[in-house]
């Protein structure tokens, strides 16, 4: 044998175990070691991100911590301040125009719809195009969060890998799980929350097959961000108060609800904002380049004013968490908060959600902690707990995600009073928010879209199906004859082969009939040309099929 032999036997057996992967799916302890990979990749592209909007910031700024910019951008001219947002959006509505079908920043929303229907795969050119908005509008002032655009950023990660493996659904839907429970942990050192996140609320369950590959990728990316920025959480929080249990819980218990009308006011103030910011687009006939651009405009003149809502907010929310805010200033940034939000999510700037309803909640809770404190001074703790609990139980009820969003409060504090305080308000105001709109703002924004994942499986699984499909030929022996299927298309009970089972079965419902015609519609005035049938029987069995392997899925 050669010298050179030995030396090409490990990168053989490399490339023929990696066939395997491709062909039969990798066994479980290879899984591990490549959500450890994707792990450690997420956890470098989280921080990556946060160091480019750092990096950015200094240069637009000239401030080099992030968590002082509303203090520094006070000093400022003020022309600066009003300018650069608005120059910050004009590239974004350029990026967004030039590289997406619509002009929409993607988000947790879209890759939730990744998990759910696209077997874990998320667009890579919008996806790449909006990471590179967010950076921007995060960096000029954009009043919004960075983990949106991570989590969606590793989601383009899990995708790539999952191509690269020819993975089917559950191994695409895990290494998502996996990717974004790496970029959250780096994003807050917050392990635990990380993975609880992806499968609340990415995956939206708790398989056991997935558990254990998306905690290794958790912990790797909360190792990545410790190594680079120390074990530092994501605000400095003063001692916890304390917390008198039996006396002082209905006050969480009012505080979550009051948090759940504002989490409601936040979400539907965006949606609100965006429709009207559509409707006055579509008037004034406004090039879609330039709506970023003014929602930029409109944000830097509010922050002439009041800076604080630059940014995601950091040096705000730690204000708040300390009580070095009056009652007054923690409402009336509260609510322009919400205001600024609203512009920059409903003008397409790009950013993500969760942040700024961290900002909200400490505001909102302190304001109500003031309130109560004052009123029952000798049965009350600290009115910076009641931020605390506000923070969590806005962000909770925002996300839809009462666990993760409870341990990330508590990986903050490590003080388990504190957290039954959290746990308290939190359950109050997701389970209120959540009858108020569709579960969370991530599936809200998809049912305004006609996704209908907050229903469940059973509502989503049909629109994954198209009827061409599943029809029969018209020679098909199980196929009615002719002159059944023209009855059929007298009567209105067809549909087109792109249409998909979402379509299908309400008509099913409707007619009693057994069977629907598969037709294309003549562009002349001409009968529809008959292409096929569509068998009640065919539909029902391709959607219990779906439902079942779901099902196992989710009980794996």
């Amino acid at each position: 044998m050669s010298d050179s032999a030995p030396s090409k036997l490990p990168s053989a057996r490399l490339r023929r175990a990696w066939q395997v992967v491709r062909t039969r799916g990798p066994s479980q302890m290879q899984f591990w070691f490549i959500a450890l990979a994707v792990g450690i990749a997420s956890g470098y592209a989280a921080v990556g991100f946060m160091t480019s909007i750092r990096t950015l910031q200094t240069f637009l700024y000239g401030t080099e911590d992030p968590r002082t910019l509303h203090s520094f951008a006070a000093t400022l001219p003020w022309w600066w301040v009003l300018l650069l947002p608005a120059l910050g959006g004009l590239v974004v509505g350029f990026i967004l125009t030039r590289f997406t079908p619509d002009g929409r920043v993607r988000g947790v929303a879209e890759v939730i719809e990744g998990a759910a229907m696209k077997e874990g795969r998320v667009e890579r050119r919008a996806g790449m195009a909006s990471v590179a908005a967010s950076l921007i509008t995060l960096s000029s002032g954009g009043s919004s969060g960075r983990e949106g655009p991570v989590v969606h950023m590793v989601g383009l990660i899990a995708g790539w890998v999952s191509n690269r493996m020819n993975a089917d659904g559950i191994t695409g839907r895990d290494l998502l799980g996996c990717a974004v429970a790496a970029g959250v942990a780096a994003s807050f050192n917050a392990p635990i929350a990380g993975a609880l996140f992806a499968l609340e609320v990415v995956l939206r369950h708790f398989a056991v097959h997935a558990f254990a590959p998306i905690t290794i990728a958790a912990v790797s990316g909360s190792v990545i961000s410790r190594v680079h920025f120390g074990d530092v959480t994501e605000f400095t929080l003063p001692q916890a108060g304390i917390l008198a249990f039996y006396v002082e819980l209905p006050a969480f218990l009012l505080l979550g609800l009051t948090c759940g009308l504002i989490a409601f006011v936040l979400m539907r103030s965006i949606f609100w904002v965006e429709d009207l910011v559509t409707r006055v687009q579509g008037r004034l006939r406004l090039p879609p380049m330039l709506r970023p651009a003014l929602s930029g405009l409109l944000l830097g003149a509010m922050a002439i004013w009041f800076p604080h809502i630059i940014g995601v907010g950091y040096e705000t929310t730690s204000a708040a968490l300390s009580g070095s805010l009056l009652f007054h200033e923690a409402v009336i940034f509260a609510m322009l908060k919400v205001a600024a939000v609203s512009i920059t999510m409903g003008g397409r700037m790009g950013g993500g959600i969760f942040s700024p309803s961290l900002m909200v909640g400490a505001l909102v809770g302190l304001a109500f902690g003031i309130v109560a404190t004052a009123i029952l001074p000798d049965v009350s703790g600290s009115e910076t707990l009641y931020a605390l609990a506000g923070m969590g139980a806005v962000a909770a009820a925002v996300l839809g995600a009462p666990i993760s969003t409870t341990l990330i409060v508590f990986e903050l504090t490590g003080d388990w009073q504190t957290g039954l305080a959290v746990l308290v308000a939190v359950s109050m105001s997701t389970a209120l928010s959540s009858r108020l709109v569709d579960r969370s703002f991530f599936l809200t924004q998809l049912e305004r879209r006609g996704i209908h994942l907050a229903a469940g499986p059973q509502a989503y699984l049909l629109a994954m199906f198209k009827v061409s499909s599943v029809m029969k030929a018209p020679e098909h022996p199980r196929a009615p004859n002719e002159d059944r299927v023209r009855r059929a298309v007298n009567e209105a009970l067809f549909v087109a082969p792109s249409d998909t089972l979402e379509t299908a079965m309400p008509l099913f419902e409707r007619s009693n009939s057994d069977f629907l015609a598969v037709v294309r519609l003549s562009e002349q005035a001409g009968p529809p040309e008959i292409l096929g049938v569509l068998l009640q029987v065919d539909a029902l069995r391709v959607y219990n099929r779906a439902l079942a392997a779901t099902a196992a899925e989710e009980h794996s």
